[in-house]
């Protein structure tokens, strides 16, 4: 197992190093077997997902720290891809609360972390500038001490929380926690190319990852043209399977009629893939 996780991990960092590559996010053991057998090279958690599969809301304390490492835990397992984990803002304020919480998630047998400058608080909600360094900094350390080469992605999440100048403060904060040392750099909701470019050039040589959630016209390969290493699609492949599932289901509460079960997948083309085993 451990030869297995080693690999895995040296076998993410060495995706970072050159080209682009798409980084799906999985929210189950069914949908993350699906994508490797679509070969894709890597996978992520999504917080959302996994919560919206729960029936809960993606807040902070929405889902308790222990599951989510058990759903880590599940996603590492169901797979022979390295997994990226979305691990909120740590699931403690304080940098020691995070270093202890990224020692656990690590233990799991993640390639990659993710770790978030988002309080949860509507009034301040971003970490004040030295204290999110901080948090990156105790998590940078958490891994040292580990020595298994877990890449740490540290992200602003300026464009997600309604701050006046998302870019700005975007651009001063990941330069801050590329210092610290983050091995990847990510903020959420940035979506024009002259935004994405120059993100890119300032934390340069180390990576960017991009969130693609909505279509915003862009495509891999104009993310690549413009410097971007990796792609993420957060919560929008859940968002897609539930909007199938919405849309069904009030057809059939509303009007009585099936016509959204035409053309969808075959019974028999997914209980083959699980059958025959897609690991």
């Amino acid at each position: 197992m451990s030869s297995t996780i080693d690999s895995r991990r040296e076998a993410f960092r060495a995706l970072h190093q050159h080209g682009c590559f798409v980084i799906p996010n999985p929210w189950d053991i069914g949908t993350a077997r699906y994508l490797q057998h679509l070969g894709y090279s890597a996978l992520a958690t999504t917080s959302a997902g996994y919560a919206f599969s729960r029936g809960l809301p993606d807040t902070v304390g929405a889902v308790a720290r222990d599951e989510m490492l058990g759903h880590i835990a599940e996603l590492v397992r169901a797979t022979d891809l390295p997994v990226n984990a979305d691990f909120g803002l740590g699931f403690a304020d304080e940098p020691d609360g995070v270093a202890k919480n990224v020692a656990l998630c690590i233990e799991t047998g993640v390639a990659g972390l993710s770790i978030e400058d988002a309080t949860g608080d509507e009034v301040n909600p971003l970490f004040e500038l030295p204290l999110a360094a901080d948090r990156i900094r105790a998590a940078r350390e958490a891994i040292h001490q580990s020595k298994t080469g877990v890449l740490l992605t540290a992200r602003a999440e300026c464009y997600l929380t309604g701050h006046p100048q998302p870019f700005e403060e975007a651009l001063r904060r990941l330069q801050a926690y590329s210092e610290a040392g983050a091995d990847v750099l990510y903020s959420p909701g940035v979506s024009k190319p002259d935004e994405i470019r120059a993100i890119v050039e300032s934390v340069s040589p180390k990576p960017v990852n991009i969130l693609m959630s909505s279509n915003t016209g862009l495509r891999v390969s104009d993310l690549a043209g413009l410097g971007v290493r990796r792609i993420s699609v957060g919560s929008s492949l859940a968002r897609a399977a539930w909007d199938g599932f919405i849309r069904a289901a009030k057809e059939i509460a509303g009007e009585g009629s099936f016509t959204r079960f035409g053309g969808i997948v075959s019974f028999s083309e997914l209980n083959e893939l699980f059958r025959t085993g897609s690991k």
